[in-house]
């Protein structure tokens, strides 16, 4: 988890320059993918219809934060209630840090004569893309934790959050309101916030709350203070 946290981190700051900085080679390939993509969109208005529905209802932030947000109440409930702020806490950072990225670069969205979807804000990252590689990365953290030895719908879970994650960056792009970098970058950044917060929980549990050395026995013999 470590190495997976520090590849993601050195990419993303990477891919965050070259954005800042307008690198013509990635410009470019950014504008050739999307104008592929919106002319399919165009193209194909049913299958648009659907793509707008995967990413404004089924696969969109507020969608993502609510899952986030019942798997943080249902972890209070059931008085893990540390593990509960760890997820409820890495979304809300993952959020402020995408947004202050997104009002730092000030890149702008994609503009079309002939748009299919519209959205506000800055373009990098993508926050669909970004929100939902960190709350489906940390519901599967959480699953593992509690039920992946014994449960067999793991797999299925773990393939319908890969889907989503992989899904909702295309609709973003297909709909023409990304560049193909925003959600590359989404799925960076989002992963990075991820493995942060879990490579920091676990130091947390290897610390733990220390207990108090047992005392001396009843026939005088002191305890070894000392030794863990």
């Amino acid at each position: 988890m470590r190495s997976s946290a520090v590849v993601s981190g050195v990419l993303s700051a990477l891919l965050l320059v070259l954005v800042a900085v307008g690198w013509s080679p990635l410009l470019s390939c950014d504008r050739a993918v999307a104008e592929e993509l919106h002319r399919g969109a165009v193209a194909h208005p049913g299958l648009t219809r659907v793509n707008r529905v995967l990413s404004d209802w089924v696969w969109d932030p507020l969608t993502m934060r609510a899952l986030a947000a019942g798997t943080a109440v249902l972890l209070w409930w059931r008085r893990e209630w540390r593990l509960a702020l760890w997820v409820a806490g890495t979304t809300v950072l993952a959020l402020l840090l995408q947004q202050g990225l997104k009002a730092l670069v000030g890149r702008e969205r994609p503009q079309w004569p002939d748009p299919v979807d519209w959205a506000r804000y800055g373009a990098f990252p993508s926050g669909h893309a970004m929100t939902a590689t960190v709350v489906c990365g940390l519901l599967l953290w959480v699953l593992a934790l509690h039920w992946r030895d014994g449960w067999r719908g793991w797999g299925a879970l773990a393939s319908a959050a890969v889907v989503s994650v992989l899904g909702v960056g295309w609709t973003r792009a297909y709909l023409g309101v990304h560049w193909p970098s925003d959600v590359v970058g989404g799925w960076l950044l989002g992963w990075f916030c991820v493995a942060v917060a879990i490579l920091a929980y676990r130091r947390g549990e290897r610390r733990g709350p220390r207990t108090a050395p047992e005392a001396g026995g009843a026939d005088g013999g002191s305890g070894r203070a000392g030794e863990r």
